[in-house]
Parts: structure tokens; sequence; C-alpha cells
């Protein structure tokens, strides 16, 4: 069973989601809060397996609560989906930086979010490719530095290096395969591998550092 906590100011969309939610034989509802403080006591008194939360609330806003949560060892299982009117939101960026695990469209259907719920409940991330484009043309609008890299990114093999790049570019771990002619499985196990040597949450978060740590594919 997952266990997923709504965090929205708009009464209509928790109860849309929670009626969603209670109607599925796998998630059940852990709880609901009208903003982002109030989020985050539930969180820590309920810890559930999943987070929906909103960006724009009153008194503590989405990307103020999703940090207080991703930032909290006591809340290291906590995934936190992030709920955007666009998929190219301006804050989808540092919701990226803050720990998101996805994104989800508030009007997306209802099976694309039980989808995302299941996805990040199972330990991956839901990013999609243009989501990690807009991630990319931020990081270079901002000038960010690429040579601050990831203090752990010496510890990487070059074959993982490699991975972790094509993971940057949005690819799932299928169509990585298919680009280095390996298995699927190789894929999965270098990326796992990547992430436990980086201390990456998921792999959303390994995206954010192969760009911050200017991670380009070879050639």
């Amino acid at each position: 069973m997952i266990r997923v906590a709504v965090v929205d100011d708009q009464a209509l969309v928790r109860m849309g989601l929670t009626t969603l939610l209670e109607t599925e034989d796998d998630t059940e509802l852990a709880g609901e809060a009208a903003d982002g403080k109030a989020g985050v006591d539930l969180v820590r008194r309920t810890k559930p397996d999943v987070v929906l939360m909103d960006i724009r609330m009153p008194v503590l806003d989405g990307l103020a609560a999703l940090r207080e949560i991703t930032s909290d060892p006591s809340l290291a299982e906590v995934k936190v989906i992030v709920l955007t009117t666009f998929e190219l939101d301006e804050y989808v960026f540092e919701a990226l930086r803050g720990g998101a695990s996805g994104f989800v469209l508030k009007d997306s259907p209802p099976e694309e979010l039980l989808h995302a719920i299941r996805v990040v409940a199972d330990g991956a991330s839901l990013l999609s490719p243009s989501v990690t484009r807009r991630v990319i043309e931020q990081f270079s609008a901002r000038d960010v530095p690429a040579s601050a890299p990831h203090p752990e990114l010496a510890r990487l093999t070059e074959r993982e290096r490699e991975i972790v790049a094509w993971v940057a570019t949005g690819r799932s771990n299928d169509e990585i395969a298919a680009e280095l002619v390996v298995s699927p499985a190789t894929v999965r196990t270098h990326v796992s591998r990547a992430m436990v040597k980086l201390h990456a949450r998921d792999r959303a978060q390994l995206v954010v550092f192969a760009v911050q740590s200017g991670l380009t594919l070879p050639g």
C-alpha cells in the first residue's frame, strides 16, 4: 500500500486527489494540508511514501516545504512529486534542485497521476525529456559554473560517467541501452552505482549533479 499525503491550498484540488487515491487498491491517503507549513508538519507526523506538493501556497510555499522535507534525515524515504500548472513552470528548476522526485501537471489524466505515484514510490523518478532540457537551459541561462563538479565525481568509473551524462539528456534506461548497445539491466546497474557514489536521492537529483558537474557525452 502506497501512503500519499496531499498538500495544496485549493480545496477542490485536494478533494479530487483524495477521492482518486481512495478509489485505488494500492494507494491510501496519509493526510492532507492546505499550506506548506501544515504540509511539512503532516509529513513529519505521518511519514508518507509520497507527497503531492503544490508550489504556490500560503504561509510556506511548496519550494520551501520541499527543502525542509528533503533536508530532514528522518524523512529520507519520503518522495515528493511537485504539482505544476505548466510542464515548464518557472519553479520546476528550483524544485528539481530542491530534491523533487517528479513533476505532474494538475490537469493530467488520473491514470498519469497514479502512474507517477507508483513510479516514484518504487524508487524511480518521473522526469520527462522536455523538463530535463528545460533544466539544462536554466543552468545555461544562469551561468552556473561547470567548473564546480560534485565532490564524489572522481569515484565514478568512465562508464558510469558516460551513463550519467546520458541520464542528463532525459533518456530512459531502455533508450540509453539502445544507444550504447547494451542491456537495460546493465544501464540500471551503472545508474544505481552512480547514485550511491554521488549520494543522489533519485534519478532526478542525478540529473542535477550531472549538469552542475559539466558532464557531457563523449565526442
